[in-house]
């Protein structure tokens, strides 16, 4: 897990991956820019103060609000961005460390907007929860790492796991490795609550997954069902 960690960070910067860097990047900061104008917005339309200073202490306020509620409003925003770089991502990383292997196809658009939207509100859901056991120290953090852990790497493993095989083959590999996926997810949560860094969540996700896919389709092709379960 840790070797495809280190491989994803490496290619990251690389030159091959420098342009769906630039995309993913832009397209995250221009999310989070749209959702703070949205709600500064909102709020100076139906929050009318008395003086001034108040306006600036709620816009204050807001601000550092929206700063630490990023890595709950980063991880669905991650999971969207993902959908339109996810087969660039991917084929970028499999061409650099697996050029032998046979090319994987680009998944179907509507089909990764469905599964990333199913993910999405779930994700939404656990932080939702997470914020009412804000007050439950310990607990708090398992939900958010466990819950979002395991629909990252459900999510990423899925969608990167398309690209070569069958729905129905996919699942059961992910659930033939489910704690290594699981795992790998906890790892991508992990990342999503470094600031700054948790900006790049898009791009190491994809790439992780992508090295965690080829590691146990090439070891596990044993618990592949040759017919759908």
């Amino acid at each position: 897990m840790f070797q495809a960690a280190a491989k994803s960070v490496e290619q990251l910067f690389s030159a091959k991956f420098r342009w769906v860097l630039l995309k993913s990047l832009g397209l995250t900061i221009a999310v989070f820019t749209l959702l703070w104008l949205s709600i500064e917005n909102v709020l100076s339309k139906f929050l009318t103060l008395p003086f001034p200073w108040m306006e600036t202490m709620v816009a204050i306020m807001t601000g550092l609000g929206l700063i630490a509620g990023m890595v709950f409003f980063l991880l669905p925003i991650t999971s969207l961005v993902a959908t339109f770089f996810l087969d660039e991502i991917a084929e970028t990383v499999e061409e650099s460390h697996y050029p032998k292997d046979p090319k994987g196809r680009e998944l179907p658009t509507l089909q990764g907007i469905i599964i990333a939207a199913k993910f999405t509100f779930s994700i939404i859901g656990v932080n939702i929860l997470v914020l009412i056991l804000a007050l439950i120290p310990g607990l708090n953090l398992m939900v958010f790492y466990g819950g979002n852990g395991y629909l990252l790497g459900r999510e990423y493993f899925e969608l990167c796991g398309l690209r070569h095989l069958p729905h129905d083959e996919v699942i059961h590999l992910r659930r033939a490795n489910r704690a290594r996926v699981w795992t790998g997810g906890i790892l991508i949560a992990f990342v999503a609550t470094i600031p700054i860094i948790n900006l790049f969540t898009p791009l190491f996700a994809t790439a992780f997954m992508v090295h965690t896919f080829k590691a146990v389709h090439r070891g596990d092709h044993q618990l592949i069902p040759q017919k759908p379960v």
